[in-house]
């Protein structure tokens, strides 16, 4: 990792040391509670109504926790890459300001993916003790959950990343949580299988990193088989990562740069 690469991430650190209680409830309170009320509350008349047989043999939290984890990592990624990038673009232009130094727009795309990456890590990794605390998994399917769910949320920051960086209405962000973020969260297994969407709708959740980042995290969590071979899933979230990367590259250096 380069010096210019460090600075950005150690300038992300000390901006979290003065705002990460604003972050508390969205990233490690909601999801638990989510997992209290969905896994636990509803859990507990799912199983005694469908029961395991419609959702792999497992219990209603052990097949939504897993796929709760790779839902937050995407919120938390998207979180961290739209308004706090459209902010140090165009409110505050932080960036403006960081490109006075050595540092290039492509250090503060790697810079930023980083932050993000160790925002999930933390964020993954607590929401797995907790999954494990509850008996949705055992401590070494948690730990290996925490993997996957980590590669989701990577797949959705560069692409969100960039067009936070090369939007100029406020409302395409807030549309993009609305309409996007949203019901993926609801709609890409989280919940329920694909298998029970509309069938016109389940190549739609397919073609979604979210749905492939559940059933990665899912597989590791309770061992199951996941619809592709891991590999596949796993190639798939990697592709997001990097194209979308290039792209924001490419947007951070014609905004910020030409």
């Amino acid at each position: 990792m380069s010096a210019p690469v460090l600075r950005v991430l150690e300038a992300h650190a000390r901006t979290y040391r003065r705002t990460w209680m604003g972050s508390v409830v969205t990233t490690f309170l909601n999801p638990i509670l989510f997992l209290l009320a969905m896994g636990v509350g509803l859990g507990a008349l799912v199983d005694r109504g469908v029961g395991g047989a419609a959702l792999g043999g497992f219990g209603y939290l052990e097949f939504l926790a897993p796929g709760l984890l790779a839902a937050t990592a995407m919120q938390t990624a998207a979180a961290d890459s739209a308004f706090p990038v459209r902010a140090r673009i165009k409110w505050v232009k932080t960036y403006h300001a960081a490109l006075a130094t050595p540092v290039s727009a492509r250090d503060l795309v790697v810079g930023h993916l980083c932050w993000v990456a160790l925002r999930l890590v933390l964020a993954a990794s607590v929401f797995a003790l907790v999954m494990t605390a509850f008996g949705a998994t055992g401590p070494a399917g948690g730990a290996l959950a925490v993997l996957p769910a980590v590669l989701t949320g990577m797949a959705f920051a560069p692409p969100i990343t960039a067009i936070a960086a090369g939007g100029s209405s406020d409302y395409g962000l807030s549309s993009l949580f609305r309409f996007g973020i949203v019901p993926l969260f609801l709609f890409s297994g989280t919940f329920f299988p694909i298998s029970q969407l509309p069938a016109p709708l389940q190549p739609v959740a397919v073609v979604t990193p979210l749905w492939h980042g559940v059933e990665l995290a899912r597989a590791a969590a309770l061992g199951s088989a996941p619809a592709w071979p891991p590999l596949a899933h796993g190639a798939y979230l990697v592709a997001w990562l990097l194209v979308g990367a290039a792209v924001a590259v490419r947007v951070f250096d014609r905004k910020l740069v030409r």
